[in-house]
């Protein structure tokens, strides 16, 4: 870009691109606090709004965090690392551990949030599972929580007569979760087909992820196949797109 593209600029993207580099250049160390909305005003001889609105360009590309009372300061950013083809190995969920051990290493994530019930199927989630539409299935809606922070929304669907009075059925499935149950049964998932898009968030989804203004969300619906192709779990996930790298290892 140069000078005369940048002198175009509107005012407070110019002061949002200053910062931006001095964070990136370690001027600005994760949890240090930026100049506030005075110290820019002043600086750079602009309105509140003006101000305002560079340190909001900051926060909505994940870079900075606001603190209630105590002003806007660098995120100090460790990402989730989703590991999506380890995560799902039959020798981990096998062994008694969750899918969700592959992505969290020594941090803490729990589940703040459980609700499990039946419901009718809808088209979509009747398709997916080769259920007649209205067919009944059970539904595990759940909440993940990073680090004391909001990071993913999780619902399940399997077929209410597969599943019904078994574990999968109640809060807690057990040692390995689903997948070792569903093998127990007879239904052991040996393929498994994800499907990844990107959004902006329903007002729900904000709420229920103490989202920022202008933070997309990820949402990858997964299939889980037994042997003979039979779908037995459709599972629609819900990324806080800020908290996550989703990492593929795979040879060619």
């Amino acid at each position: 870009m140069t000078d005369q593209d940048s002198a175009r600029r509107p005012k407070y993207q110019r002061i949002a691109d200053e910062l931006r580099t001095a964070i990136q250049s370690g001027d600005f160390a994760p949890g240090d606090r930026l100049p506030g909305e005075n110290d820019l005003m002043t600086r750079y001889a602009v309105a509140r709004m003006t101000a305002r609105q560079a340190l909001s360009v900051l926060r909505t590309e994940g870079l900075t965090e606001a603190r209630k009372g105590a002003g806007v300061f660098v995120r100090a950013f460790r990402p989730l690392r989703r590991r999506g083809i380890p995560r799902l190995s039959g020798e981990r969920w096998g062994s008694g551990r969750s899918v969700w051990s592959a992505d969290v290493e020594d941090r803490d994530l729990v589940v703040d949030q459980i609700e499990v019930g039946e419901t009718a199927a809808g088209a979509r989630v009747a398709g997916a599972l080769n259920l007649a539409p209205g067919a009944p299935v059970c539904v595990r809606s759940r909440r993940f929580v990073l680090d004391a922070r909001p990071v993913l929304l999780s619902v399940s669907y399997l077929s209410a007569e597969l599943v019904r009075g078994t574990p999968i059925a109640e809060r807690d499935t057990g040692p390995g979760g689903t997948y070792a149950r569903l093998t127990e049964l007879g239904h052991r998932p040996v393929r498994f087909r994800e499907e990844i898009r990107c959004r902006m968030p329903t007002a729900e989804e904000s709420d229920r992820l103490a989202l920022d203004f202008g933070t997309p969300v990820v949402l990858i619906g997964r299939t889980a196949f037994t042997g003979p192709g039979v779908a037995v779990e459709l599972n629609e996930m819900t990324l806080d797109s800020s908290a996550y790298v989703l990492e593929y290892d795979f040879e060619a």
